[in-house]
């Protein structure tokens, strides 16, 4: 298979009467087939082409995920059409805006929730035309339509004109273009990532060399669907499989649209869901704090259980070799009467997570791993659509982004572009069919990411004895000493935030400085709460100076004495640290969709406090500026 189009028409001819689409309803869960699916497709695509859209226009598509989501894509590419996804998290003044007009987009489709947004930038995109709107509402532009529209008139255009739609989609060549898809912008101007239509197929044949995915299973899409791993690891590798897809509950508002996650997963009892590290922790949060409102005795039996899980299943790969078989029985007591039913909260036939967008910490592969429903840690990028590697249940290692896909050459490579052996780290770059056409009207970004055919990812890692990958961190975000030495500050930054209960957010810094700083955000509630343990007052003078020695003690436990001490080299670990005044957030840029930090805007954002850190007052962390930061999180 060459394109998406073959890839649907093959499910629909192999799994036509299989549901593809679940979507909520008047309370419940409805299933659309491959077959009836596909009936729309054609409808929307006939609709596309009555209003005179051409190969390669493109169409921009702002939506939660939901059945007209994946119909709407599909439909521009039977038209010939791209789509350019976007998320809903983007803001209208500058995101949306830039992607439209960059793309050159003729078109919008937008949700509900979404289409105050659109209509408040239209008259600013040159080559916008039309706004289709998936929902009624009240006072509807002149140029502008409803779907429903573009689906009446695609009935009416197939009476006379289906050989025209065919003549259309099944003259779609494997690179021709399917999607432009974004960057998340970590500078100014986000890349638009040119992925053709090759691209996705070739990339969903690879991704289900890892794993089995049977026509009879089932998830819960609740990541964007305009990101990459959640379109092609789950939209069109479920297709492939004539497996089915729900799509979450959407709230009257992001907040309500999150807290119908866990009942969602009880009403679809998916086999697989797709996870992010954010999500995660979530997950994490949610069962330990069910565990502890069952008391004390619940809580030490649960933390015993998970200490023998532990021991018996080692780093995923060595589970119960070796003396490690003496705790099977008693881990078996413990599922029965524990962790089987952690697994009924989540539907009770989930197998397993796949886990990617960022590197998921050990801890939490141990414990999802522990309770039965392993987290199976990933790696790609959307250059690459975006699959390059998985673990999976017959192959887990934890700490490791598992094995290759198959059909994909991958090496390590030094600053040279020399292939190293196994074991050392390096770049990590790939070839294969997955690796996207290039930057959309960006020649010189394309040129320097895609030499020799090599898709550069950017990212330091290297690949063991067992042929597992290891990503090690971006090069962008390489901590780099006064020498030239670098260092990954990923892992010692998720143990500050992990390991300790007042750190809530944590950024290392050197560029070539005598010694690494930090930026850290405070959970100043958890620090009151030890405060007034220790009879001192929240919010006084003493209590300023207080916080500030809890949040260096939890950075002492990593340093000769401590309780972590050879964790992680000493030179690399903070030696000045600053309390931000706020958090990093979706809402000022610090974070992007995949709740991962933007180190260049927090840089910018932060570039008084950087400064600082390297001025003889930052060496003791008492000083007025942390003072100052303090008083405001109590203010």
């Amino acid at each position: 298979m060459k394109t998406i189009i073959e890839l649907f028409e093959t499910s629909v001819k192999n799994y036509g009467e299989n549901i593809y689409l679940w979507e909520k309803k008047q309370g419940k869960y409805e299933g659309t087939t491959y077959r009836q699916t596909r009936e729309e497709v054609l409808q929307l695509a006939a609709g596309f082409l009555s209003i005179g859209i051409e190969k390669g226009d493109r169409i921009g598509l702002v939506s939660e995920g939901r059945n007209q989501w994946i119909i709407s894509e599909l439909g521009m590419l039977y038209a010939g059409a791209v789509n350019v996804p976007m998320s809903v998290k983007l803001d209208e003044a500058s995101e949306l805006k830039f992607r439209l007009s960059h793309s050159g987009a003729r078109m919008v489709i937008v949700s509900k929730g979404q289409a105050t947004k659109i209509e408040a930038i239209r008259d600013e995109v040159p080559t916008l035309e039309k706004i289709i709107y998936l929902d009624k509402k009240d006072d509807l532009g002149e140029n502008d339509l409803y779907y429903d529209d573009i689906i009446a008139k695609g009935k009416k255009f197939l009476k006379k004109n289906q050989a025209k739609l065919e003549a259309v989609y099944q003259n779609i060549l494997p690179n021709d273009l399917a999607n432009i898809s974004y960057t998340s912008g970590t500078t100014a101007d986000p890349k638009g990532i040119m992925l053709s239509h090759l691209n996705y197929a070739a990339n969903t044949i690879q991704s289900n060399t890892l794993m089995d995915i049977t026509s009879d299973w089932k998830t819960l899409a609740f990541l964007p669907w305009d990101h990459s791993f959640a379109h092609t690891a789950c939209l069109y590798c479920f297709m492939y499989n004539g497996a089915s897809i729900a799509s979450l509950e959407v709230g009257s508002t992001p907040m309500e649209t999150l807290k119908n996650i866990p009942k969602n997963i009880k009403e679809i009892q998916p086999n697989i869901l797709m996870s992010v590290p954010a999500v995660a922790k979530n997950f994490r949060k949610g069962i330990e704090t069910g565990i502890r409102q069952k008391g004390k005795t619940a809580e030490k039996l649960f933390n015993h259980a998970l200490s023998v899980a532990y021991k018996y299943n080692g780093f995923g790969h060595d589970r119960g070799k070796g003396m490690r078989f003496i705790y099977k029985p008693l881990l078996a007591f413990y599922d029965k009467i524990l962790f089987s039913k952690i697994r009924e909260g989540f539907g009770g036939n989930l197998k397993l997570f796949i886990g990617g967008g960022a590197l998921l910490d050990i801890e939490l592969q141990r414990f999802f791993f522990a309770v039965g429903m392993p987290m199976c840690q990933g790696y790609g990028l959307s250059e690459a659509s975006p699959v390059i590697s998985s673990n999976a249940l017959h192959a887990i290692k934890f700490g490791s982004s598992g094995k290759p896909v198959k059909y994909m050459e991958l090496k390590i490579v030094d600053d040279t572009g020399q292939e190293l052996p196994v074991g050392q780290k390096g770049e990590i770059i790939i070839k294969g069919d997955n690796v996207m056409l290039g930057y959309w009207k960006n020649p010189q970004a394309t040129a320097d990411t895609i030499r020799d055919g090599w898709l550069h990812t950017g990212d330091m890692g290297y690949v063991d004895q067992d042929g597992f990958l290891y990503v090690l961190g971006r090069f962008k975000s390489l901590l780099i000493g006064n020498d030239g030495e670098k260092f990954s500050p990923e892992g010692i930054e998720e143990a500050l935030i992990d390991q300790s209960k007042f750190i809530d957010q944590c950024m290392l810094y050197n560029n070539q400085n005598p010694y690494t700083s930090g930026m850290i955000v405070p959970n100043i509630s958890a620090i009151n709460a030890e405060l007034k343990h220790k009879g001192i007052t929240p919010g006084s003078d003493e209590g300023h100076e207080e916080s500030i020695k809890i949040l260096w003690a939890e950075l002492n436990k990593y340093r000769p004495g401590g309780e972590y001490e050879n964790q992680f080299p000493q030179r690399w670990l903070p030696a000045t640290v600053v309390i931000l005044p706020e958090a990093f957030t979706e809402k000022n840029h610090l974070l992007n969709s995949l709740m991962k930090m933007v180190r260049g805007k927090i840089n910018e954002h932060f570039a008084e406090e950087l400064a600082f850190l390297y001025t003889p007052e930052a060496k003791n962390m008492i000083n007025e500026r942390n003072i100052d930061a303090v008083r405001k999180w109590n203010s």
